[in-house]
């Protein structure tokens, strides 16, 4: 039944996941495009990103790189991508921390907007088996390394092989 596409496995629309998951924004912004049959529920940025500090551990850093930059006339320089990106979550710390200081919507308006695409968000989100197989399908060999961890979990679900994956590791 697996084989013979989504009209004839329509039991697996009846099985349902709930799971919280925390990814970068960028990421989400992907994931939005499985509107159908997913339910999704968020820590708001807009009520939450003012009441607690914002460090290294709010963004995705895990395969971040040094930037080796070539140019003919001056030596080659090596730009620390990890400096550079702390220096700038140092700055929205200052933001964060004015805020509250004044309640001036300035402030968290910057800082809004500011926002880079890898920093973090928790949404708790309810799917089914058959979505997930539309996922894992699309998205097993994307460049992103967060949907091959995406990916990994699916496998991970009671008969993830059997009723998700089964045929579509080729």
């Amino acid at each position: 039944m697996i084989r013979a596409g989504s009209s004839d496995r329509k039991f697996l629309r009846q099985i349902m996941v709930s799971v919280d998951i925390t990814a970068p924004l960028y990421w989400w912004k992907e994931f939005d495009t499985y509107k159908v049959g997913t339910v999704a529920n968020s820590t708001s940025t807009m009520h939450k990103l003012s009441s607690t500090p914002i460090t290294i551990d709010c963004f995705e850093t895990d395969d971040m790189i040094d930037v080796i930059i070539e140019n003919s006339e001056e030596p080659t320089f090596i730009v620390s991508s990890g400096y550079a990106f702390n220096t700038y979550i140092n700055w929205l710390e200052e933001l964060r921390q004015r805020y509250n200081e004044t309640k001036d919507q300035a402030f968290w308006k910057e800082l809004i907007r500011l926002l880079p695409e890898s920093w973090l968000q928790t949404r708790t989100v309810t799917m089914n088996y058959e979505i997930l197989r539309n996922i894992y399908s699309q998205r097993k060999h994307h460049r992103l390394t967060e949907w091959h961890q995406f990916c990994d979990w699916i496998k991970t679900l009671p008969y993830g092989y059997e009723l998700i994956t089964f045929d579509l590791d080729k």
